[in-house]
């Protein structure tokens, strides 16, 4: 059992001397706690203003650990979400939380209730179930090793293994957006596009991945080069953030997945998750096509 102290805050800016907008929330799990973790995250967005500090409690499975956290909630009053399969940890939270007059939430709770009835069945009390050593775990490992083998445009002999292909100009987020893929068990590699040099023949060749084109608008484009080359304390100013060549590379891409019929995809206002998101449904719409072809 382990307490992970995190911060969140609603918005960016927003000082810890604002009166009365700070808080406390407790996310207590019997597993990792990445569950309760995002569901937490996925919910504090949503809240303007205000700084939350969460207290992350994980493999919590016996009721000696579970007092030291309540006594922890006690001291640092806050709602508690939790993500419990025992039945009596989960009565012990709702219990210690009633007589604190605090507010307490199963984020799992109703879920497993609706499939339950549907299912006509009763789920097993197996805590951490989801992260169990089976083949879907083995297929993400398989699936990340290929995804570093292949970041960047590197080992393009075998691309067309992949699932996946990310082609898109430097800091378009082929890199991130393929390594959440990979956490998912995809095959994601990327293919940078480099002014004045062709892609790599083996991407004009592969058929078996789906090819996803990636853009964003120039000026923010230029933005993100110009802070990655002060982080990396280089200069500024060079043809790398050149409004124009960045413009002409933007419209070089286009062209590009415009003559390959590739999907193209403007991640100018959309997060890693969202991209990400869109890729998985292009890739089940791709394989829902090829079953009823079969």
């Amino acid at each position: 059992m382990r307490a992970i102290p995190r911060f969140s805050r609603g918005i960016c800016g927003v000082s810890w001397a604002v009166a009365n907008r700070n808080f406390h929330v407790h996310l207590v799990s019997d597993s990792t706690g990445e569950t309760v973790s995002s569901v937490a995250r996925a919910c504090l967005v949503q809240y303007e203003g205000i700084f939350v500090q969460e207290h992350v409690w994980s493999l919590v499975r016996t009721k000696g650990q579970m007092e030291k956290v309540m006594q922890a909630v006690e001291r640092d009053r806050g709602p508690v979400l939790y993500t419990l399969v025992d039945p009596e940890l989960r009565d012990q939270v709702r219990d210690s939380c009633r007589s604190l007059q605090l507010p307490c939430v199963g984020v799992l709770d109703q879920a497993m209730s609706v499939l339950g009835l549907h299912f006509h069945s009763k789920s097993e009390q197996w805590p951490g179930r989801q992260h169990q050593l089976d083949e879907g775990y083995f297929d993400r490992i398989d699936a990340m090793h290929y995804t570093l083998a292949h970041d960047d445009g590197q080992s393009t002999h075998d691309l067309d293994d992949a699932d996946v292909i990310l082609v898109g100009p430097s800091r378009t987020s082929k890199t991130p957006t393929c390594v959440y893929l990979a956490n998912r068990g995809v095959r994601a590699a990327n293919v940078p596009l480099v002014p004045l040099v062709p892609p790599p023949a083996e991407l004009e060749t592969a058929t078996r991945p789906l090819v996803v084109g990636l853009i964003t608008d120039p000026e923010r484009l230029v933005q993100i080069r110009v802070n990655r080359l002060r982080l990396l304390q280089q200069d500024t100013e060079s043809e790398y953030t050149d409004m124009e060549r960045v413009q002409s590379e933007i419209q070089d891409a286009r062209r590009l997945y415009a003559r390959r019929k590739w999907a193209t995809i403007d991640v100018t206002r959309r997060s890693i998750e969202e991209t990400a998101a869109a890729i998985m449904q292009m890739l089940a719409t791709r394989r829902a096509r090829k079953q009823e072809t079969l």
